[in-house]
């Protein structure tokens, strides 16, 4: 984009003037060099910052908004800043990052399920899989709950345990505290009766605590 000669008003028709079928291309303020330099300036700038066919240039992103930054003539950005948007409609994913959302009223919304599948006799649980989460317990299993940097504070997993053809599994949680200080005892009968528990924990990050809770046990 050019860096110098930009207007400080719009232009009007008294600027930007029509010829007519007499005028003289070199009459003051019809000067066709640089009526028509000015254009090809203006329309190779353009070319070059959004691309062409369906390629889009380098400084530009599919499907993306230009934004001014506001710092000189060439800040332009994909990230939109404190914008104030009315209403839309979501066709797509939005990835949130760990970022505040406030006063937020939700509405018919849901949670992603995930299904985990067998657990062997070691899971280690991920809340970025999902909150909720369907397990078959396919051996005496110790299940590692999630720890790390991204772990927030105050995220909550549910947890739905069903035995598998086998029946009387058990089941032990890592770094979770229950009520009175003793664990659940999971459902044992073979492939019916589904274990419902609930975990919250409050300062997240590499060295969580975990709390946990039995939602309820045998639903069939």
């Amino acid at each position: 984009m050019p860096s110098s000669n930009y207007p400080t008003s719009l232009d009007t028709t008294s600027t930007q003037v029509t010829p007519g079928s007499t005028t003289d291309l070199d009459a003051s303020g019809f000067e066709h060099d640089q009526v028509h330099g000015a254009a090809s300036t203006a329309l190779i700038a353009l070319e070059t910052k959004l691309g062409i066919s369906a390629s889009p240039a380098a400084s530009a992103s599919t499907n993306a908004l230009l934004t001014h930054t506001g710092t000189g003539t060439t800040a332009w950005s994909t990230t939109l800043t404190s914008p104030t948007i009315a209403g839309a409609t979501l066709s797509g994913a939005v990835v949130g990052a760990d970022q505040l959302m406030s006063a937020v009223i939700h509405k018919d919304y849901s949670e992603t399920v995930y299904a985990g599948g067998s657990t062997s006799t070691a899971v280690t649980l991920d809340e970025t899989n999902g909150n909720t989460q369907t397990w078959t317990m396919s051996g005496n299993c110790t299940f590692t709950m999630p720890s790390g940097a991204g772990l927030q504070p105050g995220t909550a997993l549910t947890l739905i345990l069903t035995q598998d053809g086998t029946g009387s599994r058990t089941g032990a949680f890592t770094s979770v505290k229950w009520a009175g200080g003793t664990a659940p005892t999971l459902t044992t009968t073979a492939t019916t009766g589904a274990d419902i528990l609930c975990f919250v924990t409050f300062n997240g990050g590499s060295s969580p605590v975990w709390y946990g809770f039995v939602a309820g046990q045998d639903f069939q």
